[in-house]
């Protein structure tokens, strides 16, 4: 059981948690909610021990195992399932230990050592580390390669396998979506499911909180409140919450004003001098109620199309790709994602993008905003197409020295608004939470959520009606994610959206188009039918690994050679069993009242059968590793 009570927690000078009291039990799954600097991360880091408490208690199992996502990259030529088998350090100092007692010449410590390492998992160690890099969206090619080949993203997830792989009593995950796409999204939350410990997951997914979390913790003000269902359970309930503690408040200062009114009414007159004294104790004795102090919700709204050309777009018999790179020879070709693309885009229409990463959903995106030129065949814009596009890398081409008021200023000249006033502008950020010094500040010292925000913001100023949306909500907290749904909602163009976040694509598509093995196709079903294939293409891949390692294991020594060696091995064992209790008998025998010569035969006899002991473990040791191989 984890147990807070009257803890505060700082970060520096600023206070994150003021006197809050939480219960959280054993194998209870916890969704940690609140705004973006609220201090959701430092109470993972509470919880793991790397930061603590500053006043009150903090009480959690001695001996529970804690997993937590390393945030460091690793850079290793380890491949990759070695490495997440890594991750499990019980069964690395079981590893330890075998090779140690082997060394030592220690019969009975190799026996002990041998049997902790059958029990840490070691013979089924690496294919849990491989279902775990498949189900994360890894092929089956990857399992072997170097983790320094792969690129940031996908090093992170393979820090996750190391966590999930780790034996724990608690998981702790902060933002472990970030890097997942929807493929090992839906994987990762059927995995979580299964999970037996004390899981703390922050996440800003409203749908992956809705699946894992039976418990949701909110912090808010210096304040944890614990919420007994997931994440819709916890807004519903909290509404209900603040609207009572609203109604209770105007309540009392109803009655305080009743109160004060006669008091200072009736204080200087001596006949109700008394009556006024009691009213001014009850007003002392009063325990006031809080007003409700809940942060502004933030709200945008995409302005409205100046046209909307229909068809928007017509992509015909167009493959997506990437040219050679600067420099290569006349022989070197293109790469080819996407061939032979041909659809039409009209006014209105609302398209998820679907597919597995690396499939080319983003080629796709690129060269419907003419980012990537057709590698061949033709793409036809609507007269007066205007498009909005929030790229995965976009925040990157934000210029980190200047602030949202010097890139508006540029966005607004370089769209004609040369006569744009400040305070107009300044206005129009204000609309997007960037007021004041904020306004100001270098976006290089922004949090990624800001940065996000500023590009919506941008978005928004170029008055689109085609919005090309590549995971728009990476960096976004819960609330800036339902202000783009409502957005998205109210928009009267056409929307393109790929997205991790199923709330969203459930919310804002009214179609969906697959991005598969090269081609692009309208999907037949809504997303509960695409989780379902996600899950049964997890199982295929899973199946054709095994298959693959059953055809490349080295030939079993046939049947007629085991079972001999099963029938000493059986053998062994009970002679073993013999020895021990006719050891323990020895041993009882010696408590009773022995002449000195009986004692020295019995020592003698027991030291006999302990030396035969040593010789019945070596030959199990032996026998043992000849079936196993």
């Amino acid at each position: 059981m984890i147990a807070l009570k009257e803890l505060t927690l700082r970060r520096g000078a600023k206070t994150l948690l003021d006197k809050v009291t939480v219960t959280l039990n054993p194998g209870e799954k916890i969704g940690l909610v609140g705004r973006n600097g609220a201090g959701k991360s430092s109470f993972i880091a509470l919880i793991d021990g790397s930061l603590h408490e500053d006043g009150g208690d903090f009480q959690k199992p001695i001996h529970a195992r804690r997993a937590r996502v390393a945030q460091e990259m690793p850079e290793t030529s380890e491949g990759a399932a070695d490495f997440v088998v890594a991750g499990d350090e019980v069964l690395m100092s079981a590893r330890a230990e075998v090779a140690a007692a082997e060394a030592s010449g220690d019969g009975e410590r190799q026996a002990s050592a041998y049997m902790a390492l059958h029990d840490a998992g070691s013979h089924d160690a690496r294919a849990r580390a491989e279902a775990l890099i498949l189900g994360l969206g890894f092929g089956i090619d990857d399992v072997d390669r170097p983790v320094r080949e792969f690129s940031g993203g996908w090093r992170m997830r393979l820090q996750l396998a190391r966590a999930l792989m780790a034996p724990s009593d608690i998981l702790l995950l902060d933002e472990p979506t970030n890097h997942l796409d929807l493929d090992a999204l839906v994987w990762l939350e059927s995995w979580l499911k299964r999970y037996e410990g004390t899981l703390i997951v922050i996440s800003h997914d409203r749908e992956f909180l809705d699946a894992v979390a039976r418990v949701t913790l909110h912090i808010e003000n210096t304040s944890l409140t614990r919420y007994g269902g997931n994440y819709s359970f916890f807004e519903e309930a909290r509404a209900r919450r603040i609207e009572e503690q609203q109604h209770a408040y105007l309540k009392q200062q109803d009655r305080i004003a009743h109160l004060q009114k006669f008091i200072d009414r009736f204080r200087a007159k001596a006949t109700k001098a008394r009556q006024a004294q009691s009213r001014v104790k009850a007003l002392e004795r009063m325990e006031r109620i809080a007003p409700v102090l809940t942060s502004a919700d933030f709200t945008f709204t995409f302005r409205e199309p100046l046209n909307l050309p229909n068809p928007m777009l017509t992509l015909k018999s167009v493959d997506c790709g990437y040219p050679p790179p600067d420099g290569a020879g006349d022989t070197d070709t293109p790469s080819l994602i996407l061939h032979e693309v041909s659809c039409v885009v009209n006014a209105g229409q609302r398209i998820g993008i679907l597919g597995a990463n690396g499939q080319g959903k983003s080629t796709f995106v690129k060269t419907v905003a003419h980012v990537l030129e057709p590698l061949r065949g033709t793409l036809t814009a609507g007269k007066g197409l205007s498009i909005g596009y929030f790229a995965q890398q976009e925040l990157e081409v934000l210029e980190a020295s200047q602030s949202p008021l010097q890139h508006m200023t540029r966005l607004a000249r370089e769209h004609g608004g040369v006569h744009t006033r400040e305070q107009e502008l300044r206005d129009f950020l204000g609309s997007f939470n960037f007021s004041g010094a904020l306004a100001m500040q270098p976006v290089g010292t922004m949090s990624g959520g800001e940065k996000a925000r500023l590009v919506l913001c941008m978005i928004v100023w170029r008055r689109p009606n085609l919005l090309l949306l590549d995971e728009p909500t990476n960096h976004l907290d819960l609330e800036t994610r339902e202000a783009l749904l409502v957005a998205l909602n109210e928009f009267e163009g056409t929307v393109i959206l790929v997205s991790h976040d199923r709330a969203l694509l459930r919310a804002s598509c009214d179609e969906f188009w697959l991005v598969s093995h090269g081609v692009v196709a309208p999907f037949d079903g809504d997303l509960d039918d695409y989780q379902r294939r996600l899950l049964e293409d997890a199982r295929r891949a899973r199946e054709a690994l095994k298959r693959s390692r059953v055809r490349t294991a080295p030939t079993p020594k046939p049947a007629v050679r085991l079972k001999p060696l099963k029938r000493d091995l059986e053998k062994i064992e009970r002679r073993i069993d013999e020895l021990h209790a006719k050891k323990r008998a020895l041993e009882a025998h010696l408590s009773s009242h022995l002449t000195p010569k009986e004692i020295g035969e019995t020592g003698s006899e027991i030291a006999s059968i302990d030396g035969e002991l040593s010789e019945c473990e070596e030959s199990w040791l032996r026998v043992s590793a000849e079936i196993e191989s």
